[in-house]
């Protein structure tokens, strides 16, 4: 792509624990807290992400996300993104996904989308516009979002289609960087799922 810099590193924070998380439950624009837990494991962070100089720092306007960006010490350098915000679900809004397959066999939100929701065409395309404007800046850069959209974005940074994001399991304050392999300077994932930072 001819407007990539090459030279940004995309580090990407999935959200602390929240109720539904827990749960299992469909997340999408329910606002939902984090949990006490999940305040706990957003602290961690702290400590993880300290030292790193970060050009620009972005979040989800959603609580479970702009409270993990402010416990993880960015909350006033963060510019919250409504594009960073997690796939709407539609109906299937705080179900689980045996629940939706007891009336819908064989669903998977990654092929088969939700009614009254986003498709996976349309996220997709919202993961795009995302990437389009990261790929232009340098440096490091620092996202607080949620799973589902952040696993469609390290899809669609590795040029995959959005479904492919279906490979990525991603745990709540994840980190994980997005980058370019130094030879080829191809889209690579250089680090994916790291949850060392969080007490035992």
């Amino acid at each position: 792509m001819a407007d990539e810099s090459k030279n940004v590193l995309l580090y990407i924070v999935r959200h602390g624990e929240t109720a539904w998380s827990l749960s299992g439950q469909h997340t999408g624009r329910n606002d939902l807290p984090l949990t006490m837990h999940g305040e706990e494991q957003a602290s961690c962070l702290k400590n993880r992400l300290a030292g790193i100089d970060f050009s620009h720092v972005f979040t989800s306007p959603f609580k479970r996300a702009e409270r993990t960006c402010q416990l993880a010490g960015f909350g006033s350098a963060a510019a919250p993104d409504p594009e960073l915000c997690e796939w709407n679900y539609g109906d299937y809004e705080g179900l689980k996904s045996s629940e939706i397959r007891a009336t819908r066999a064989g669903w998977t939100a990654f092929r088969d989308g939700s009614p009254g929701g986003e498709t996976i065409a349309e996220i997709g395309a919202r993961v795009d516009r995302v990437l389009s404007r990261i790929r232009r800046l340098e440096g490091n850069v620092l996202v607080f979002a949620h799973g589902h959209f952040l696993r469609i974005c390290a899809a669609r940074w590795l040029e995959l289609p959005p479904e492919d994001g279906r490979h990525f399991v991603l745990g709540t304050t994840a980190v994980s960087i997005l980058g370019y392999d130094p030879s080829s300077l191809t889209p690579a994932v250089v680090l994916w799922n790291d949850l060392h930072h969080l007490k035992t």
